[in-house]
């Protein structure tokens, strides 16, 4: 559904000083790596002895050089009808050669190189064919150069000129792709459905017609070549003698044309089937799937059908038929002298865009030439665009001599009459209208020759190539407009013809569904441009500010006096006349267009991209942005009352975003094939098949200055079929309609325009439009209440106003119930709509009012089934209906239970009978109940619903003889505390209930808390049996001797807990216990010594006169002492050497292999396992450094979830992680020689007192940990050191520009902090050193 508008049209006119003369411009050609156009003009020597050929070079802004480029002078001439003269037969430029080739009428082959450059130089004949040459055509990849010799004979030769094939065009046979026989019998003989042998009778009838048929009186009798996109085939279409002439006297009658597909070495492939009428013009699509041609019918030796019918027609590659459809010409009387045109006009030519997906169609009139441009969409062909030549300046018929596609830009075409080029570019335009809502009716106009198909989205749907009504010009005026328009404020439609004839319609269109008629359309104005020029492009809109009705028609075209700029003439019309015009003179010479800015202001953009302002009324245009190239299609829109925001699409398929704010702009895509701005939003599709929304309000933050280089944000997309494009967005409707490659249309309904329009309603109190649109496009209801919560909750009695029925406040309340709102927001809520309807009518919104307290979380069952208790007695059908409501909410067993847990049994009844429960399953149950105690039939009922607890307390009501059962159910359920509270009164249950809870604490090894409870309990041998458990020796001895046990069992008390100590190497604990309550002297020395608590042990040798025990256990403990430290000391040693060591091995493999040495292998190996399960395991990667490895070969232990946890602490070998390893280790040595110091200095003291073995042995301790903490600091410092060096390096890949921290933490590595190395001196022994 897009028109073809003319986006740029540069014409090259030579005015009255055309250095060439009265020569006649007969050809052009594109050298496509530089974007130049060259075209040649060609002189007829006198008395047609030869022909004079120039090649001239065109240059911006439609000029071209004043001297020719190259020359070439032939004296043959040759003429093979006598509808043309024309000797230039082909004009071609070769890009890899960067030759010119030009092919002349009389023979002549001859190039010219694009190097030479300059002007003034001669073109080299390469060859000459000594017959003439009647046409001729290059392959599209130049290799071929396939001619007709003036004898009918097919050459082809190479780029070189050299002949590789040499054959006449006329053959009898069909060709290599003919058809088998394979004896299925005659189609005379084949089934022909209901109407049998009459059917086929006629088929042969008309297969005889087809064969006697001639050719067109248009014909010019000149052989065509056409070449597939590919190169791999090619059409050749020429006239044969006729086998069976019919009895007439006409020449035509005698001969007819066909077509002969040839492959890439000029074999024959297939002939055409007969065609009475086809003519001569010929074309291949480049897509390869139809040969288009032209047929005439209603006359002798034509096709059949009526008079005056004239055909487009297609062919497959096999030579038959396949499809057409007709020229929508005048019919006019057949006329013998018009130059032989014998209807008035004929098909001079056709040709397909270089994407094929336009047919231009040469059309040679009597009044003049014209070039139509037909595209096709769901089977319907439509005429797009019709180009009428100039008129000479004479005032003759303007005619043209040539029409080319360029080779590259697919909807670029170039046509030449004698004295003037058109490039002209037009491209794809959706014209919808654009009226802001609530008034919008997103009606879409489509061109299809003198009509233009209408279709109101809004209200109705329809597929092309259907319309729901047409605005159709009448007869005699055929030709399709060049351009149409909406009115951005009205519901208007503005359109332009080529002779600057302008009509407005307002279409009155029907805003109510189902819409009939859909619109009733008037014209209300037409007129004629006051100025001559060469309109291209109308907008029109209604003056708001104006006090009566007035329109601003505002029309851009190019003079045709021959002036250097566009021109914009505004008028105002008033009352159906003219009132003011103005006239603004623009920049740009042929390119460039007007777009629509808010506040009835008109703009322009540029061929450069530059965007201005057109103030008409003082006839000036000032730039107020732009964008980095030309853009074809463009809308505007607003950010506020004065900042204009601008969306253009190049025809590269970027996207670019400007505004009047900001002096760059933005590129929002770069594989955009279609927008539009709609509600609030920019919509756009791509070519990987997505639409995307863009709120204008985030565009609008890309364009603020200092904001070039802003990420664009992630916006909303969703898929979109493949090839979609955009026709229209429909804001009401809150719609999307897509148009498919194939031409069919798919209407979506996006979130973000549904959302659009639903936020707009809910600010307007409009609930009810807000809940049908969201219902109807499954939107989240809680949208109602989160887009304004204070709003929704003061306006709540409006909402349920509006949205009165039950079922749709049942629904709403379900969406909030399971939004992802609190639950005190969510009860919130439906307390408040619930209260609302009980004041409303309680029995009409019983189920809505169910339903809000069953949303809840947790669902409020209780109230909802209290409800129901309400109204059983005043109405005993509703809670039926109700009940039934309710169980089909909740799940009936819960609603049971629930039910059950209120103690009403009526209830449980009438909630069982409306459930699916089997009556045999339940009334045995509650009749068991029934016959219960009221405190133990509460037990019973909590107890089966799992409600332990709570049974609990009915347990207690049931009296004091069900004491010993409450307490197994305590001991059963763990009910514990909360029987401590239940019985807190009653002392005497109380105690045995803190019995049994100890004895629970202390199977659970909770021995503290087990003897503190039995203390409560009056159990005090149990509590010391916990406290000598929980190692509390203070607490234990403290009640053992309130509890007056003898001094034995004190003794024996102290021994078992001392002993216990020890072993728990809690040394300083167990001597004291051994002292003070075990009485063991020597015990206690040994306990303290092992602890290294010297200082300590000799006190108590001192304080018991026991200076013996010194030198019996004090001396061989120390050096004891000393041997652990030693011990300990050497390890650390040892791994010190080894990691630093390692260290230097990854850091010279950081420098080798840095992407191995920061994980950057292949991610496949990670999975590979290394070891399996069953070889010899190490403790860790890095045992190395702490541990010898153990060389035991045994099954591996380690759960899964274990060896993951170590990985994630070791890292991977060889890598950044297991340098981070080492570092940490090291940072770890630090304190591990910190704790050694301290113990060493409580030992040194005592090894230099003991003896002078003791002395050495304290003398060297204290020098290898001097030693060692030198080392560390040294080790320290280079480690470091070497890290910060490494850090300031490029890192791979895509770390190049990071360093130090940063940069690891992109590789998932951490380096840890050089650790402050400072060690204190006061645990020396000054005698001690060395």
């Amino acid at each position: 559904m897009r028109n073809l508008s003319i986006s740029s049209l540069i014409s090259y006119c030579s005015d009255e000083s055309k250095p060439w003369g009265d020569a006649n411009i007969t050809g052009t050609t594109v050298d496509v790596d530089n974007d130049v156009l060259y075209f040649c003009t060609e002189t007829t020597v006198p008395e047609r002895e030869g022909v004079e050929v120039n090649i001239w070079r065109t240059a911006a802004g439609g000029k071209f050089l004043e001297s020719p480029t190259a020359t070439l002078k032939s004296t043959l001439y040759q003429t093979f009808s006598s509808y043309a003269s024309n000797q230039v037969v082909s004009f071609k430029c070769i890009p890899e050669k960067r030759i010119f080739c030009l092919i002349l009428a009389g023979g002549d082959i001859a190039t010219f190189s694009i190097e030479d450059g300059g002007v003034g130089h001669e073109f080299e004949v390469v060859g000459t064919v000594d017959s003439g040459i009647k046409c001729a055509q290059w392959s599209p990849d130049d290799e071929f150069l396939v001619l007709i010799n003036g004898n009918d004979e097919l050459l082809q030769m190479t780029r070189e000129f050299d002949v590789v094939s040499e054959s006449p065009i006329r053959r009898s046979d069909f060709g290599q792709d003919e058809s088998v026989n394979v004896g299925w019998g005659s189609k005379s003989t084949q089934f022909h459905g209901s109407l049998g042998k009459q059917a086929a009778a006629a088929s042969t009838e008309q297969a005889s017609k087809a064969a006697s048929g001639g050719s067109s009186p248009d014909d010019d009798t000149i052989p065509r070549i056409s070449w597939r996109g590919d190169g791999a085939f090619f059409v050749v279409s020429s006239l044969d003698k006729h086998a069976n002439p019919p009895p007439t006297s006409e020449p035509y009658t005698h001969r007819k044309r066909a077509l002969r597909v040839y492959d890439r070495s000029a074999v024959l492939q297939a002939t055409s089937e007969p065609v009475p009428g086809l003519e001569h013009a010929v074309s291949w699509r480049p897509s390869g799937s139809l040969i288009a041609s032209s047929q005439r019918f209603g006359f002798a030796g034509g096709g059949q059908g009526k008079k005056g019918r004239h055909d487009v027609v297609f062919f497959e590659r096999n030579g038959l038929r396949h499809g057409e459809f007709g020229l929508r010409e005048e019919l006019k009387e057949e006329n013998a002298d018009g130059e032989g045109r014998k209807w008035g006009y004929r098909v001079r030519e056709m040709s397909w865009s270089s994407d094929s997906n336009v047919l231009a169609v040469w059309l040679e009139r009597d009044s003049g030439d014209v070039v139509q441009l037909w595209t096709i969409g769901n089977y319907h062909w439509y005429l797009k665009q019709e180009l009428p030549s100039p008129a000479s300046t004479e005032g003759a018929s303007g005619r043209y001599t040539s029409v080319m596609w360029h080779p590259e830009d697919a909807l670029r075409l170039i046509l030449t009459t004698n004295t003037q080029i058109d490039d002209i570019k037009i491209y794809w335009e959706t014209c919808d209208s654009t009226i802001n809502p609530p008034n919008d009716t997103a009606t879409v106009a489509v061109v299809d020759g003198s009509s233009i198909l209408m279709t109101p989205f809004r209200t109705q749907n329809v597929p092309p190539p259907m319309s729901s009504y047409k605005i159709t010009r009448p007869a005699p005026h055929l030709s399709p407009p060049v351009h149409i328009s909406f009115a951005p404020n009205s519901d208007a439609l503005s359109i332009l013809y080529s002779s600057s004839h302008i009509e407005l319609y307002k279409l009155n269109s029907t805003l109510v569904t189902p819409a009939n008629p859909p619109a009733n359309p008037i014209r209300f104005w037409e007129g004629q441009v006051p100025d001559t020029i060469r309109a291209r492009q109308i907008l029109a809109w209604l003056d708001a500010a104006a006090p009566e009705e007035e329109w601003i028609i505002g029309v851009l075209g190019l003079p045709e006096d021959g002036g250097k700029h566009d021109i914009i003439v505004v008028m105002a019309v008033r009352d159906g006349a003219i009132t003011d015009t103005y006239e603004v003179t623009l920049t740009d010479r042929g390119r460039g267009r007007m777009i629509s800015l808010k506040g009835g202001k008109l703009g322009w953009v540029s061929g450069n991209g530059e965007i201005f302002q057109v103030d008409f009324e003082n006839e000036m245009a000032f730039p107020i942005a732009t964008f980095p190239e030309s853009c074809t299609f463009i809308k505007s829109a607003s950010f506020n009352e004065t900042d204009h925001a601008f969306v253009g699409l190049s025809n590269s398929g970027k996207l670019y975003l400007a505004s009047t704010t900001a002096t760059q702009s933005r590129t929002l895509s770069t594989n955009c094939s279609s927008f539009t701005i709609s509600a609030g939003s920019l919509i756009y599709t791509t070519t990987s098949h997505e639409a995307r929304f863009a709120p204008l309000a985030e565009l609008e933050s890309l364009t603020q200055v200092g904001e070039e280089e802003k990420k664009l944000p992630e916006w909303e997309k969703r898929r979109v079929e493949r090839g979609s494009v955009i026709v229209t967005a429909v804001p009401s409707a809150m719609s999307l309609v897509l148009q498919m490659p194939r031409g069919n249309l798919e209407t979506i309904n996006p979130r973000p325009l549904v959302l659009s329009v639903v936020r707009q309603d809910i600010e307007s109190r409009n609930y009810r439009k807000a809940f049908l649109a969201c219902r109807k496009h499954r939107i989240d209801l809680n949208i109602l209440v989160d887009h304004d919560p204070e709003g929704f909750m003061a306006s709540l009695s409006s909402f349920t106003e509006q949205v009165h029925e039950g079922d749709y406040i049942n629904l709403f309340l379900t969406g909030v119930g399971q939004s992802s709102q609190s639950p005190e927001r969510v009860a919130k809520i439906c307390d408040a709509i619930r209260e609302d309807l009980e004041k409303r009518d309680l029995k009409s919104y019983v189920n809505s009012i169910l339903t809000a307290h069953v949303v809840k979380r947790p669902p409020d069952l209780e109230a909802a089934l209290a409800l129901l208790l309400k109204l059983r007695d005043t109405d005993p059908t509703l809670v039926d209906e109700a009940v039934k409501y309710v169980v089909f909410l909740v799940d009936a067993d819960k609603l049971f239970d629930v039910a059950l847990g209120m103690y009403d049994f009526s209830l449980v009844l009438l909630i069982a009978q409306h459930s699916q429960k089997d009556p045999r399953e339940y009334l045995p149950f509650l009749r068991e109940l029934r016959a219960l105690e009221s405190g133990y039939q509460r037990f019973r009922i909590d107890d089966h619903l799992k409600k332990y607890g709570k049974a609990l307390i009915g347990l207690k009501d049931a009296g004091p003889e069900k004491f010993e059962e409450a307490l197994a159910y305590i001991e059963k359920h763990g009910l514990h505390d909360e029987a401590i509270k239940i019985w807190k009164e009653d002392d005497e249950h109380l105690k045995m209930i803190l019995n049994i809870y100890g004895d629970y604490l202390f199977e659970r090894r909770a021995f503290s808390n087990a003897a503190l409870v039995f203390l409560k309990a009056g159990k005090n041998q149990k509590a010391m049996i916990a406290y000598e458990k929980a190692y509390a020796w203070r607490e234990l001895f403290a009640l053992a001797i309130c509890e007056g046990i003898s001094a034995d069992e004190l003794q024996q008390m102290g021994d078992r807990v001392a002993e216990d100590l020890s072993s728990r190497k809690r040394y300083f604990e167990s001597g004291t216990v051994y002292i003070d309550y075990a009485k063991d002297v020597s015990s206690s020395v040994a306990a303290f010594s092992q602890g290294n608590e010297f200082a300590e042990a000799e006190r108590i040798c001192a304080l018991h006169s026991r200076l013996d025990l010194i030198e019996i256990i004090l001396h061989p403990t120390a050096v004891e002492i000393r041997e652990l430290i030693g011990d300990d000391l050497q390890e650390m040693k040892d791994q010190l050497e080894k990691q630093s060591a390692r260290i230097v091995e990854l850091r010279t493999k950081k420098e080798t292999d840095p992407d191995s040495f920061f994980g950057n292998e292949d991610s496949g190996l990670h999975e590979v396992e290394m070891m399996t399960d069953a070889g010899t395991t190490v403790g860790t990667t890095f045992t190395r450094y702490t541990a010898a490895p153990s060389t035991a070969s045994k099954k591996s232990r380690v759960s899964a979830k274990t060896k993951r946890k170590l990985s994630r602490n070791r890292g991977k070998k060889g890598t950044a992680e297991e340098e981070e390893y080492i570092m940490q280790s090291i940072v770890k040595l630090v304190g591990r020689l910190q704790g050694l110091q301290a113990e060493a200095s409580k030992i040194l003291p005592y090894l230099l007192k003991y003896s002078s073995d003791h002395e050495n042995e304290g003398r060297e301790l204290q020098k290898e940990l001097i030693d060692f903490e030198e080392k560390l600091k040294s080790a320290i410092n280079d480690v470091w050191a070497e890290s910060t060096s490494d850090d300031k390096q490029d890192l791979p890949n895509e770390g190049l520009e990071e360093s130090g921290l940063t940069g690891r933490k992109k590789y998932g590595t951490n380096l840890p902090p050089k650790p402050e190395a400072v060690f204190s001196n006061e645990w020396r022994v000054s005698l001690l050193r060395s």
